[in-house]
């Protein structure tokens, strides 16, 4: 009797043992973050950001399919969650988030949140709704900017993304498939993440919950501070897959500074392509370390190849700043005004050199479209373009002003004209005129003839081309 005495003690001691060391002490449960809070603080200054967009005629249907085709029913049930998706309206919507970063109504989001829009409505956490203006959108870091008029606003304090580390709790709030203020936590899974063909944003990899609808909203730390902008996911599915990318702040700030500013981002570049400095490039250049940035290839005629910059050549420094990669080299020398001069350290043959260089400018791409501040309509011309002067900036001498094309319909748009081109030419019976001004235009327009064909040199992407028209066609 003793003895089953005995063994049940033992057995019970060994089960409080186990229950010990398997449940959490209070303290470890009181040192688990508690985000009420914090949400409750900044609800408010996240928006609920919706879009009104024509889409293409050919978009409206499913091509080569109607109703009574077995087809249709199939394609509309293999398409997840989209049951009815041959049936757009013609005035598509879309979904998005963002944050209020001052009282008086900016608003910091995505730029392909707003792109291609007519019309931009911000609802605030209160339920008021407002059209926005779009003040100015950066495709490259997919920063976008917009205004309402209202005063009095709650708006975001902002964080050093610099400062947050791998593992430290971080919180969304967002418009997932259109619900309103939904916060989701995670922690911050890397830092300074590259993405393919994302070469200026460090970005911050979360393991929070993003999906459709967060795009824009905010990454809050546990001070409730904005340490970026939720950005992309990385997914498979098209949902969450526990791989998040938020853009970090100061980058989003600089951007906006210069989309208030100027309506646009001005970049620096200088005309090379790059590779990454592996372990064996290290060893045959002789390098003790995998620092710098390997020239693989110099535009012809580019800022570095008027500077003498070479094919192999290592960029080791920029202005006494060191590249530790080749990931580094585009997001420095893009801080950089375009027209000053850079000192640029670099490794040839064995031999360290400092060559100077005139920075250029990126090209616009993708300029975004949208509702902009009100300001006298303009009207289209003869040929159905919409002109305005183009701004000076601090591109290469070399690169001539011209007339930025602001809307195209008509003979222009069939002869593939484009928004954001900028005109500098026009040939009109084998004779060139440059178009220093919307006037010029407008007067050599007003001579064409119905039926002439006419062509225009202009500037898209940073490269030049002849595109022709043929007027009243």
């Amino acid at each position: 009797m003793n003895d089953s005495r005995s063994t049940l003690l033992r057995i019970a001691l060994v089960l409080l043992a186990w229950l010990a060391v398997g449940m959490p002490s209070p303290s470890a449960a009181r040192s688990l973050p508690e985000f009420s809070g914090l949400v409750e603080r900044n609800a408010p200054t996240v928006v609920n950001i919706s879009t009104t967009q024509s889409l293409p005629e050919e978009l409206l249907s499913f091509p080569g399919f109607d109703e009574s085709d077995p087809m249709f029913d199939w394609f509309r049930r293999f398409i997840p969650r989209m049951p009815d998706f041959p049936r757009f309206s013609p005035d598509d919507r879309s979904l998005g988030s963002g944050f209020i970063i001052s009282s008086d109504g900016y608003i910091l989001t995505n730029a392909h949140v707003v792109a291609d829009a007519e019309e931009i409505l911000v609802r605030l956490a209160d339920k008021r709704e407002y059209r926005a203006d779009l003040i100015g959108a950066d495709v490259r870091t997919d920063v976008a900017l917009i205004k309402i008029e209202a005063r009095g606003l709650p708006a975001v304090v902002l964080g050093d993304p610099h400062a947050l580390k791998v593992g430290e709790w971080v919180l969304a709030i967002g418009s997932p498939f259109g619900f309103d203020h939904s916060v989701t936590a995670g922690i911050v899974s890397a830092k300074g993440r590259a993405l393919p063909d994302e070469n200026f944003v460090p970005f911050i990899q979360t393991d929070v919950a993003i999906n459709p609808g967060n795009s824009g909203g905010p990454l809050f730390n546990l001070k409730g501070e904005v340490v970026g902008i939720n950005s992309q996911i990385y997914s498979q599915t098209g949902g969450f897959m526990g791989l998040s990318f938020a853009i970090p702040i100061d980058v989003a700030m600089q951007v906006q500074s210069q989309l208030r500013e100027r309506g646009r981002v001005e970049r620096g570049r200088i005309g090379v392509s790059i590779q990454e400095v592996t372990k064996a490039i290290a060893e045959s250049f002789g390098l003790p370390g995998t620092e710098g940035a390997l020239v693989s290839a110099v535009e012809p005629d580019g800022p570095a190849d008027r500077a003498g910059l070479m094919p192999g050549d290592i960029i080791l420094g920029v202005d006494g700043r060191n590249v530790p990669g080749s990931v580094e080299l585009p997001r420095i020398v893009a801080r950089l005004q375009p027209g000053v001069t850079a000192a640029l350290r670099i490794l040839r043959n064995g031999e360290i050199r400092e060559i100077a260089v005139v920075v250029g400018e990126w090209a616009e791409e993708g300029r975004i479209s949208g509702r902009m501040p009100s300001k006298p309509a303009a009207r289209a011309n003869r040929l159905g373009l919409t002109l305005a002067p183009e701004r000076p900036s601090a591109r290469a001498p070399a690169q001539p002003l011209g007339l930025v094309v602001e809307n195209v319909q008509g003979a222009a748009a069939r002869g593939d004209v484009r928004k954001a081109d900028v005109l500098l030419a026009i040939v009109i019976d084998g004779k060139q005129h440059r178009l220093d001004s919307v006037a010029t235009f407008d007067r050599l327009a007003g001579g064409l003839r119905e039926g002439q064909t006419i062509s225009l040199l202009i500037r898209r992407a940073g490269a030049t081309l002849y595109v022709s028209v043929r007027v009243g066609a």
